[in-house]
Formats: C-alpha cells, structure tokens, sequence
C-alpha cells in the first residue's frame, strides 16, 4: 500500500494549505514550549527551597501528571469528535458534543479531587512507600492544594480543545500565556515574599488554572464562536452522544493513564535509591518534556487535520497530513534534542543541583540525545494521527502492553537484578520507544486505521 496516492488528493481545494498549517501549529508549539519553559523556572525555584523540597513535588507530579494524561485524553476524544462533526459541517452537532464533554469532564474531576483529599498523606504513602518525613511532610503540603485545581484544569483542557477542533489555536495560547506569567509570578511571590515554600508553589498553580478557565468559557459564550458552548446550568445528560465521546476519550484515557501508572510505579523504584536520584530523575524528566515539545506540538495540530479529512471523508489528504506532519516533527525533534543537551549542564548549575545529580542527569540527557530522534515520532507522533481517525482501541491495547512489558518491567529489571542504576530506567524507555515506533509504522502502512470514522 502506498502511504497515500497523490493522484486521488484535490490539490486546488486542500482543506489545510501550508499558511493554514503554518498558523495552526506555531501557536500550540509556543503554548507547549511556554508550559514546558515555565514548569522548568517552577522546578528550579521549587530547587532553591532544598532537595526535600524539589522530591517532594517530583513525587506528587507523578500523580498530578496521571491525571493531567487523563484529562488530556478526554480533551483528545473532544477534538477528533468535534473536528469529524465540522469536518462533514455539522456543526450543531458539535456544540452539542462539546456541552456533553463540559459535563462529563466536570464531574469526572470533581469525583478525583474529592479522592484525591479524602486520601491525603494515606494516598500518597499507599503510593510511594516509605521516604524521608522531611520529604513527606512537603509532598502533603504541595498535594493538598494542587489537587483543588483539578476540576479547573480539566475544563481548560475541554474549552481548548474547541478551539483546536475549530482551527484556531491562537487563543487558548494567549490565554496560557497569560496564564503562565500568574504562574511564576505567584511562585516569586508566595516563594520569595512570603516564604510559604512548596505551598506557594501550589497556590500560584492553582490561580492560574483557575484563570485560565475562567477566560475561556467566557469567551465560549459568543456566538460567533464556530463552538460555542453556553447556558452550562441548562446542560443536561445525553447518554448516547456521551458514550459516542467516551468510546474515544475512554481508550485514550486508559492509555495515558496506564502511562502514567507506569511511571508511578517505575517512580516508587527511583524513590528507593534516595535522593540525588530522586532529582536526578526530575531534572532528566523535564528535559524530556522540553524536547519533545515540537514532537507533541504537531500531534496536538494533526488530531485537528486529520479529524477534519476524516470527517469530509478525504482519506488520502489524511494520509497525506501525516507523512508530511511526522516528516516536519521528526526534524524539529533532532534540533530540539540538540539544543537541550547543549543546555543541560548550565541548567542544573542554575538551579544549584548537588554534583552527583547533574552528573547524573547529563548522562542521561546525553543518550537520549542519540536515541529519541530516531525513533520517537514513530512511537508517539505518528499514534496522533491514527487516533485523529478514530482508531484508538488499537493504539490502547499497544502501547499499554508495551508500556508495562518494556518500560516498567524492563526498567525494574535492570535496576533491581542488573543493578544498573538509574540509567538502567531509561533503558527500558528506550527499548519502549523502539517497539512502538514500529508497530505504529506497521499499522499506518496496513491502512486499517482509516475506517474507524465516529462522527
């Protein structure tokens, strides 16, 4: 099969021409790198506090980060459905989609913050076992408050969602924007001025969700909006359309989810060595995030497209979008891999890491360098797109095998039988990445992915 037949493609009525690519993805690649910049000035300042502190936060982000993936993939589901609907220009179906996604998100968030308080130091001990008090009495402390922004931060993700389904992507970025200044200022603020250490920290956080969706459903409000979502007290439950949304949002849930659990227990593993490995680990993991920004930046872009070709039933344009797509995040993911490595050490002498731990940190940064380029937009780019069709059982069902017979159970194989440390973690990442990248590119090239259309 050919990857997709140039022949078959009205090139004169194209739905997304280079300028309208151009100006859908610049403003999620600032909005990702902005985020990622943004919570490495949040884990340097965190730093300044001491390494209890800077623990204790990597800690409760592996939490935090589970259910920001969950919240992320309902907000995926939101995109690809409202994109099919006004890909095949229904759109009063998709403002009656995006009210059930409002709904359905908000009472799913509501429901994990109330756990998640109820739980408290129990929750977070039942997780991370035993580890320094100094360390726990921070984690509860920085946990208790991050956990009241869930609700905010899942409906910022639904309200954002609707624009990118739409085309524009502009203003959920001005509104991150925005957002992330709240952010660091309230760190300097609480941090500095007030001295209320990891508290402050997750105050500020939580200010600036709370801004952020407070924006964003206000503009909702206005008509001209191509989503437009209003009367939210007069919402009532769809069952059928909530279950048409959930069929997508519920796979991709479970995917970033079980990641996510992966990571937690990969994390209990790191937590045993102490620590510098603890940092270590954190600093290694926000460099990650920073350069796979341009990588998940055209993801977040392509679900958009290819909904939209799928929903007009353009399958060739489809395929086409992807090639072309994964072709630009490949390049931009070896120069951002570069431009990290390049940093890396001045980095973790900034935010005054003990010399074992950058150490550490640079070695890890170093392979990955080597690595990620080669094999990483296969392993998560290029899913993106298959999922954007509606093919996300597949994409479940995959990379949760792989996730745990590869990442985790490699990764607690070579720390606690080959006693390779903590590079021996990464490792089974990057076995992880490898096998992904080529079932993914074995399912694209077999076309089965293209006949999963929801809307």
């Amino acid at each position: 099969m050919k990857l997709y037949e140039k022949n078959r493609i009205d090139w004169e009525n194209i739905l997304f021409d280079n300028k309208t690519l151009f100006w859908l993805l610049l403003p999620i690649i600032i909005e990702q790198f902005l985020n990622s910049f943004m919570g490495m000035v949040d884990t340097m300042m965190v730093s300044t506090i001491g390494g209890e502190a800077i623990a204790a936060v990597s800690l409760v982000d592996s939490i935090n980060n589970l259910v920001i993936q969950i919240f992320s993939a309902m907000a995926s589901g939101a995109t690809i459905i409202c994109s099919q609907y006004i890909g095949s220009g229904n759109k009063e179906e998709s403002n009656r989609a995006a009210g059930q996604v409002v709904l359905t998100m908000f009472v799913i968030s509501l429901s994990i913050m109330v756990f998640c308080i109820l739980g408290g130091e129990r929750l977070l001990r039942q997780v991370f076992g035993t580890v320094e008090d100094s360390v726990m009495e921070n984690a509860v402390a920085y946990f208790t408050i991050t956990v009241i922004s869930y609700p905010f931060l899942a409906l910022f993700s639904a309200g954002a969602a609707f624009y990118r389904a739409s085309g524009n992507s502009k203003f959920p970025t001005k509104v991150s924007v925005i957002s992330n200044i709240i952010n660091v200022t309230g760190n300097a603020l609480f941090i500095y001025g007030f001295q209320w250490g990891v508290a402050g920290a997750a105050l500020a956080t939580l200010l600036s969700r709370m801004f952020c969706t407070v924006v964003i459903f206000y503009c909702l409000r206005k008509p001209r909006q191509v989503i437009a979502v209003r009367d939210y007290l007069k919402i009532r439950p769809d069952i059928p359309l909530i279950l048409a949304i959930m069929a997508i949002g519920v796979p991709s849930g479970i995917e970033n989810g079980m990641f996510q659990f992966g990571k937690l227990a990969v994390q209990s593993t790191v937590s045993t060595m102490g620590t510098t490995a603890i940092s270590a680990q954190a600093m290694t993991n926000m460099f990650e995030n920073v350069n796979g920004i341009f990588g998940n930046s055209v993801g977040i872009g392509l679900m958009t497209v290819v909904g939209q070709c799928i929903g007009a039933s353009r399958k060739e344009e489809a395929k086409y979008y992807i090639v072309k797509l994964m072709g630009i995040a490949g390049v931009g993911t070896l120069i951002s891999c570069l431009l990290v490595f390049a940093i890396t050490k001045p980095v973790t002498w900034l935010a005054g890491m003990e010399a074992e731990a950058a150490q550490m940190c640079f070695e890890l940064v170093a392979v990955m360098t080597v690595v990620k380029p080669l094999v990483w937009v296969g392993a998560f780019g290029l899913p993106y797109g298959l999922r954007s069709a509606g093919d996300v059982k597949f994409s479940m069902i995959v990379s949760v095998s792989i996730m745990w017979g590869c990442r985790v159970a490699l990764g607690i194989l070579f720390v606690r039988v080959f006693y390779f440390g903590l590079m021996g973690i990464w490792i089974g990442m990057f076995i992880d990445w490898i096998v992904r990248a080529v079932v993914f590119t074995a399912r694209f090239i077999n076309g089965k992915w293209l006949y999963y259309k929801m809307a």
